[in-house]
């Protein structure tokens, strides 16, 4: 059989792709109408209590008299464990009731997996947060509860004031300048290097090479991978550049230098250097001025401080975990 001509392939792969968008929408369309027609249960529930007697044995007969009904009637998913989540998802999600809100019904865009997981959430402002994560990023579930884990809300926290924190819990990350895209400290669980005794920057910067993908999902929106070892030369001398990525929201270069230690002066100069190289010498003259990242086990936040000029918006030195941070040093980072 002779293979299509041109025309007839663009054909082709034109029909694939339209049947493949209708069945996302499709399955879209289905996801959300199951999300709200559970929180309607959890809304019928919580009025039914209401609307009864004020005790626990009450909620607990109706919501187990309504598992065996609906169980009856359309099978698994409808255990008592399950209504109760609904009815979670109910209080946690419902609109406060105004003239303006009293026929509005949350816009529900994520899977019932995703609100099992956001609605365990405390903290309100980073349960928001992390839904207009998910949302923008098309976070996968797994993918979700690593970030929630590592304390990405939290880490963002550390190097804003409150009405920054805020803008977090309303519209997500937004990256306008170098520094809305650092994070202290970077998690690097998902390496593996836990496991070892002892490793260097060169098993460093390979086992981010064969992460690279969760890597990228780490340092976060907008983030491309460019080059490793990347070779700068002047003076009949070469110097390598650990890490080159690019920014496309902050259209920059960003420079990752990678230590295993403490963090010296010497290290920043190094990075410095090593902008300025490439602010000079590869940058196009409408790209924004090169970013560098110091990636280190432990520093001095004085050291830096004294190190790098006071108007610095270029150099920045961030602390890495190879393991997932408990909450207690996450509350003891924020306080």
């Amino acid at each position: 059989m002779t293979s299509p001509d041109k025309p007839m392939e663009d054909f082709l792969n034109a029909a694939v792709s339209l049947l493949e968008q209708a069945r996302r929408k499709a399955v879209s369309s289905v996801n959300r109408a199951m999300v709200l027609t559970y929180y309607r249960l959890g809304e019928m529930i919580v009025l039914r209590e209401q609307g009864g007697e004020e005790r626990a044995e009450y909620s607990a007969r109706i919501i187990e008299t309504l598992a065996e009904r609906l169980t009856a009637h359309f099978g698994k998913g409808f255990s008592g464990r399950n209504l109760r989540q609904m009815r979670q998802f109910y209080l946690v999600y419902r609109i406060r009731q105004t003239v303006s809100a009293k026929f509005d019904l949350p816009d529900f865009t994520l899977s019932w997996s995703h609100y099992q997981i956001l609605m365990r959430i405390d903290n309100e402002q980073a349960r928001s947060f992390y839904q207009i994560e998910s949302q923008a990023s098309n976070w996968s579930v797994r993918e979700l509860k690593r970030q929630i884990n590592s304390g990405l809300f939290e880490r963002l926290s550390l190097s804003r004031d409150k009405e920054a924190v805020k803008e977090l819990s309303t519209q997500g990350l937004i990256i306008n300048r170098p520094e809305d895209a650092i994070k202290e400290p970077y998690v690097l669980e998902f390496l593996g290097l836990d496991v070892k005794n002892s490793y260097s920057e060169s098993d460093l910067e390979s086992a981010i090479i064969d992460k690279l993908e969760q890597f990228l999902l780490e340092l976060g929106k907008g983030f491309t991978f460019v080059a490793r070892q990347k070779r700068i030369s002047f003076d009949e001398r070469h110097f390598y550049i650990d890490l080159v990525f690019y920014n496309r929201l902050l259209r920059a270069f960003v420079l990752v230098d990678l230590k295993i230690g403490d963090l010296k002066h010497q290290d920043i100069g190094q990075l410095q250097m090593y902008v300025n190289y490439y602010d000079r010498e590869v940058k196009l003259a409408e790209e924004n001025p090169t970013i560098g990242l110091i990636l280190c086990k432990d520093k001095s936040d004085l050291l830096v401080q004294y190190t790098l000029p006071e108007n610095n918006d270029q150099i920045f030195a961030s602390r890495y975990k190879t393991v997932l941070p408990s909450k207690q040093e996450l509350s003891t980072l924020l306080h």
